[in-house]
């Protein structure tokens, strides 16, 4: 018996990475997605003597859980979006509106997919990007699952009918309108012309460098010209370089010109957290920054303020000078 439960144990183990991703694909939140898996992969101990590989894989079985689990989470609550996503775009130094009661989407550690699987899985890094589980998040939950299912994890027709206790053809009926709800509202970002990890490097060091220097005109030839910043629980977001610059003229007359970043990897994409020198003359963490980085520069910045992320990323509240 015990040799049974150690064989079961092996052979669903190595997907937990990707259950990871994919129940923060669904939810767009870090602790909802762990929570999620840890129930996955008990919902699968305790029905393993269910489990009939005649039928279909253990891979395809555990998403057939786990993706349940994620459609019981999501009944009665609102999606999680970005700013640019929710009200239209302000002017740079309009005063902060602050988002109330909205439950925005979260970053997602790079390290903790590693930590879930040292070997590193094989997961798309672009399924991943921030603004694609964003748009994401416009869709309903069964669209969002045939969606995620179908075209991110590539099963076929036949098998996410499977996994959702339905036909092929309610799966291609759902797979049609996630596509037209997508592509009528923009909300992917596509064609997008990602430059080599050496080069991505290159825009981001340059990038921190300037930042930590408070130069406004350096950072403003690192951007490409449609570049988004949005701030998250802010309302507040705008597009264009020269509205970058206002802001950052004034980010930098507000809170200072002495800062240190330390760099950081989220949703597969380059990120630091960002410390101002505070009055106690200590190096105060302010936020985390999610870049990313087209062929002609930086062009989107998603800045958290939020514990919550904080928390996620493990951040120090202060740097030792």
């Amino acid at each position: 018996m015990a040799a049974v439960i150690d064989d079961f144990e092996r052979r669903i183990e190595p997907h937990r990475t990707e259950l990871l991703a994919h129940c923060y694909r669904m939810l767009g939140s870090v602790q909802d997605a762990e929570d999620l898996v840890q129930d996955t992969y008990l919902r699968a101990w305790r029905a393993r003597g269910d489990y009939d590989p005649a039928r279909s894989s253990v891979r395809t079985w555990l998403y057939r859980i786990a993706t349940n689990v994620c459609l019981t989470a999501l009944e009665g609550k609102d999606r999680r979006p970005m700013p640019s996503g929710l009200v239209a775009a302000s002017d740079p130094l309009q005063p902060f509106a602050h988002g109330g009661e909205v439950t925005w989407l979260q970053p997602l550690p790079d390290s903790l997919l590693h930590r879930a699987d040292p070997a590193g899985a094989a997961i798309e890094r672009s399924s991943l990007r921030l603004a694609f589980v964003a748009a994401l998040q416009h869709l309903s939950a069964r669209e969002r699952a045939v969606l995620i299912l179908r075209e991110v994890l590539s099963f076929s027709a036949a098998e996410s009918a499977e996994i959702l206790d339905t036909t092929s053809a309610s799966v291609n009926s759902s797979l049609q309108r996630a596509r037209a709800r997508l592509r009528d509202e923009s909300l992917l970002e596509e064609g997008i012309s990602e430059p080599s990890e050496s080069d991505q490097r290159v825009w981001v060091e340059r990038y921190m460098a300037a930042f930590e220097k408070a130069d406004v005109e350096g950072l403003k030839q690192i951007l490409s010209d449609d570049v988004l910043m949005e701030m998250p629980p802010m309302l507040n977001w705008f597009v264009g370089r020269d509205n970058y610059g206002r802001f950052m003229e004034w980010l930098f007359g507000r809170a200072g010109a002495d800062w240190r970043l330390v760099p950081q990897r989220a949703n597969g994409q380059p990120a630091f957290a960002a410390y101002r020198r505070g009055e106690s003359g200590v190096f105060e963490l302010h936020t985390l920054q999610v870049l990313t980085v087209s062929s002609t520069g930086i062009s989107r910045n998603s800045v958290f303020q939020d514990t919550a992320v904080f928390s996620s990323f493990g951040l120090a509240p202060v740097l030792d000078d």
